[in-house]
């Protein structure tokens, strides 16, 4: 946001309406806007200051004469920090959502004269190496022009703070400004080694209320979710009086199957994931099997629909899982 000398600001340059009578685009401030956008992300002229490499005073000039030329306080500054107002809030999505996909496309075109297109892509650990892995490899061996960029985090919904141009999210149903295509829904039934449920079932006699209650519970953690959610869930479904907040939690899916594989206790599995290891014996399971709220989900940006790597990557994956009878 620096300027040369005798360079005027972007601000300086004229009021708000066309530049002539042909129908010419609006003017836009977009150092000013730009300087909006990360004061209201940072909440703070301080750090947006920081954040832009530009004096704070400079921020504060670019802000005030974006309020000028609106009419309306973006921001109501306190001694702990700045909080949008209704009008700042309005803005804020609207101009980060011009500015992404103003990016992209400027990538998006770099790339294409650089050579291959890189599709930057996100799953959840679990499923990208159950299914994700495989996938990928068979992608990537039919379109050997798109190149993958792979990134894996373990929450619900879109990770944030990451440039992404397509993701498997594991996540409830909602609406909101992204294309959602449904996989799977999850559903959850309890299994355990063989030799755990042999042991355990002569104790309990045969009760799954009563085994559960013996034996040590195995959950999945998810960010900004609490603690053993797929078992309390299970639990109020069946009508069971056990106490589900025991046992161990796992960082992923897969690491609670595997300790259960090895004998360490129950973990709640979703078939469509884990049949394998039940058709092949290492995973026993227990009881009926109940539906979750959750479910995978293939998002993206409805703009990209008409992107041809993005297009591509949605029909093949959807495709692939059609074929699997999800």
């Amino acid at each position: 946001m620096a300027r040369r000398a005798g360079e005027r600001d972007d601000d300086e340059r004229g009021g708000g309406g066309p530049a002539n009578g042909t129908g010419a685009r609006i003017w836009l401030p977009l150092n000013a806007l730009r300087a909006f956008e990360a004061v209201a992300k940072q909440q703070s002229f301080t750090a947006a200051a920081a954040s832009l490499h530009v004096s704070q005073s400079a921020l504060s000039r670019h802000v005030g004469r974006l309020e000028e030329l609106i009419g309306r306080r973006l921001f109501d500054r306190k001694p702990g920090g700045v909080t949008l107002t209704a009008e700042g809030a309005a803005l804020l999505p609207v101009l980060t959502a011009s500015f992404d996909r103003i990016e992209t496309t400027l990538r998006g075109l770099r790339q294409e004269s650089a050579g291959p297109r890189l599709l930057r892509v996100h799953m959840p650990p679990t499923f990208l190496t159950v299914f994700g892995m495989g996938l990928l490899k068979e992608f990537r061996a039919a379109f050997p022009d798109v190149l993958i960029d792979v990134s894996s985090t373990n929450g619900v919904g879109l990770p944030a703070q990451r440039a992404l141009d397509v993701a498997v999210v594991f996540d409830k149903p909602r609406v909101d400004d992204r294309v959602r295509d449904l996989l799977w829904t999850v559903s959850c039934t309890p299994a355990a080694s063989p030799d755990m449920v042999a042991e355990t079932a002569e104790t309990a006699g045969g009760s799954l209320e009563r085994v559960l209650a013996r034996a040590e519970l195995l959950h999945v953690k998810l960010e900004d979710e609490p603690f053993g959610v797929f078992w309390a869930d299970y639990v109020r479904q069946r009508g069971l009086t056990i106490d589900e907040r025991r046992g161990l939690a796992f960082d992923t899916e897969a690491l609670a199957v595997q300790w259960a594989v090895g004998g360490g206790g129950v973990v709640l599995i979703d078939e469509r994931t884990w049949g394998p290891e039940v058709t092949a014996g290492r995973l026993v399971t227990l009881g009926p099997r109940v539906d979750t709220a959750y479910g995978y989900y293939l998002t993206l940006h409805p703009d990209d629909l008409h992107d041809p790597a993005i297009a591509l990557f949605r029909s093949f994956l959807i495709g692939r899982f059609a074929q699997q009878g999800a």
